[in-house]
């Protein structure tokens, strides 16, 4: 089977040397010091204690790969609108395209059902704020998509090294929740890889779930600079938290979707991931652009959509663009 992973930084990286080490024919796509260290010295992933060494094939231009079964993107949100172009090199016949951005992804509305009668009235639609123009839709085809909620964390210690932190889940789905014979072969070769890979028949369902916590959190310690822990512990900010993500829920919920646990369970989960800063932190400290268009700038999108009023979701994303917009491209 032929993989490439497009953005093989820490999770593309950790991706690609575990489907290299199952004896896959993985070709990783990076690009700078990461790229040449991993030309050189080869993909060194530290995971539980122990270094290994992967030597898959690693190229800069995606057209030196050619066309793959899978082509796994592991960009940012904000980084697919900008290699749109370059997609298409590795794109052919069978190819299918699988998405692991954080966020809601640009192929939202794609085979979508949703409330009732729902469905009809915003398939197809298209989102600017994951999506300007249509560029990613155009360059690759919804219909190509499985999509992909990603739970591991992971980082570059050095170029060419990735640590594995925890967790090894990949939960899966096709846009129109059906277990396919692509998405089943790709859970097998992940499962194969020594990963978790449960296919989904409403993953849509599981990415709010995720979502439903970052949409506040990760804006929140972006602009304040506090961990989970500290947010949840001062009383100001987790106000703030909880409207943001009752928002986030009446959008969802506008939608069809449903959620298991109360707004309060999800908040008392995040405390208990203790003093962690969030990759939207982190990428502002590192002078890094953010995903906050993905996150709370699709949220605040889809509250328009749908007629849900999204005001603190909405004041959250305009501080941290407004951090964004200090970060030379």
């Amino acid at each position: 089977m032929k993989i490439a992973v497009y953005g093989a930084g820490a999770i593309g990286g950790y991706l690609g040397a575990h489907l290299s080490l199952a004896g896959e024919d993985v070709t990783l796509i990076a690009r700078g010091p990461h790229l040449a260290a991993m030309q050189q010295l080869g993909l060194r992933l530290i995971e539980g204690g122990e270094e290994q060494v992967v030597r898959p094939r690693c190229v800069e231009d995606p057209a030196e790969a050619g066309p793959q079964d899978y082509v796994l993107l592991t960009l940012k949100a904000h980084q697919l609108p900008e290699v749109a172009d370059h997609l298409p090199a590795l794109i052919g016949e069978g190819t299918t395209v699988v998405t692991m951005q954080n966020g809601i992804p640009w192929w939202y509305f794609h085979a979508f059902d949703g409330a009732a009668g729902a469905g009809g009235r915003y398939e197809g639609r298209l989102l600017e704020s994951v999506d300007p123009g249509g560029a990613v839709w155009e360059a690759i085809g919804p219909k190509r998509v499985v999509g992909s909620v990603v739970y591991p964390a992971t980082e570059i210690e050095t170029p060419g090294v990735v640590r594995h932190v925890e967790g090894n889940r990949f939960s899966l789905g096709e846009p129109d929740g059906s277990k396919s014979d692509r998405v089943r072969r790709l859970a097998q070769a992940l499962i194969g890889a020594g990963l978790r890979a449960p296919v989904r028949p409403r993953l849509r369902n599981e990415l709010w779930v995720k979502l439903w916590g970052n949409v506040a959190f990760n804006p929140i310690s972006a602009i304040t600079g506090l961990t989970l822990a500290a947010i949840c512990a001062d009383p100001e900010q987790r106000a703030l938290a909880r409207e943001a993500m009752l928002e986030a829920q009446a959008v969802a919920e506008a939608l069809g979707e449903q959620f298991r646990i109360d707004v309060d369970q999800r908040i008392e989960g995040a405390a208990a991931v203790g003093e962690h800063r969030t990759s939207m932190l982190q990428d502002v400290e590192r002078g890094r652009r953010t995903e906050v268009d993905a996150i709370a700038g699709a949220v605040a999108e889809l509250g328009r959509v749908t007629g849900v009023a999204t005001p603190r979701i909405d004041s959250l994303h305009e501080q941290v663009k407004a951090l964004d917009g200090s970060v030379e491209r």
